[in-house]
């Protein structure tokens, strides 16, 4: 039997922050796998040129922004149908609205053969009139360029198949979902951090060790619940061991309202790290997870938490059905601060609950979203 040759794979993506979610070591993984050879597009940083020897890709550093912007997104198409044309690259792989739209156009126009686009949400689903319709479009134009369109979730492509964002055969979906799995031996295992370190950032954030601690970890915007969650932990906070830990950073676009975010900053019993490098052993300081989210891709963040051994609050927004098993790895809520009150006064109150349901959530997560599962999907499925 001929055995493939080996392929240049070109990803485009718009921001480095997301390089270790959405990849981690996929392309050394892959590499050994296939001997391709990986290129990663991203607008300049110093994490995606400092990255790509840990993560075994090659940066090439392009300006494609986050926002509709015409005349940087067409520097941006020329320089990447230069560097697709000039490499002679075999597959293009494009993630997110904006890289998806930019990525597919370059890569249709070259001819790339294999045009995978990786859509990780319904970017309009919380949007209304004409930025509704835009967004909707945008994803109709990388459905119809891409040849395939890996889909999260079940609930992204059930959004795909109704909006009509590409033809139906072109979609798949990952075993049960994500794009990446997650590293549940190495990073998010509890048993990889010691004592030593784990005190220490306790003692750092202030966090007593008999304290409960209601953990989140992402961008604090509107469209995660933030706000929902502050007004709910007006209410906990009487609970003299309670302590709120919410990481990452606050975002203009989308942003928390005023009172929020004067609360978060203000109450000494809410600790904020702004954005970290590495959150894996913030996980470790917390009891229960929340995430009032109103629009998921598949939130990756809450396997992370259940690899981590957290029960799970989360709402039933897209793709969040498939995050958790219902009354066994985690609760659904709805998007109401009084609901989440509710659901994490039981967990504070019901520890054996607490602890079974963080138990069961990393028996899941080895099970079915392990990084080599889905790595070994993409290599059988999308064969890059």
């Amino acid at each position: 039997m001929k055995k493939k040759s080996a392929k240049k794979v070109l990803h485009v993506i718009t921001i480095s922050f997301v390089i270790k979610h959405f990849f981690g070591n996929q392309f050394k993984y892959l590499k050994n796998k296939t001997g391709n050879k990986y290129y990663l597009a991203c607008t300049p940083s110093k994490e995606l040129v400092s990255w790509q020897d840990d993560f075994d890709y090659h940066a090439i550093p392009i300006e494609i922004t986050r926002s509709i912007s015409p005349f940087r997104d067409i520097i941006a198409i020329y320089k990447l149908i230069r560097f697709i044309k000039k490499e002679k690259i075999d597959v293009v792989v494009a993630h997110t609205p904006k890289g998806g739209l930019v990525g597919m156009i370059s890569a249709a126009l070259c001819r790339v053969p294999e045009r995978i686009y990786f859509r990780h949400g319904i970017a309009y689903e919380t949007s209304k009139a004409f930025k509704r319709n835009l967004l909707k479009n945008i994803e109709r134009i990388s459905g119809y360029l891409a040849t395939k369109v890996v889909n999260v979730s079940k609930g992204v492509e059930k959004f795909a198949v109704q909006d009509r964002l590409n033809q139906k055969n072109k979609n798949l979906i990952l075993k049960k979902g994500t794009c990446n799995g997650i590293d549940a031996r190495e990073r998010f295992n509890p048993g990889k951090y010691s004592e030593k370190d784990v005190n220490q950032l306790r003692n750092t954030l202030n966090i007593a060790a008999g304290d409960f601690v209601i953990g989140y970890v992402g961008r604090l915007v509107h469209d995660k619940g933030i706000d929902e969650l502050l007004e709910a932990w007006q209410k906990l906070k009487q609970y003299a061991n309670m302590k709120l830990l919410l990481v990452g950073p606050f975002e203009d676009k989308d942003s928390v309202n005023d009172l929020t975010k004067q609360r978060i900053l203000s109450d000494s019993n809410v600790i904020y790290t702004d954005y970290v490098p590495d959150s894996a052993i913030y996980f470790r300081l917390m009891n229960i997870f929340v995430l009032a989210t109103y629009r998921e891709g598949f939130p990756t963040v809450s396997l992370e938490a259940s690899s981590m051994e957290l029960p799970v609050i989360i709402t039933r927004a897209t793709g969040c059905e498939e995050a958790i098993i219902e009354n066994e790895t985690g609760i659904f809520i709805n998007n109401s601060s009084k609901d989440i009150e509710v659901t994490i006064k039981k967990y504070y109150n019901e520890y054996d609950l607490c602890k079974t349901h963080g138990e069961k959530g990393r028996q899941f997560v080895l099970e079915f979203f392990e990084q080599s599962i889905i790595w070994n999907t993409i290599n059988k499925e999308l064969e890059y």
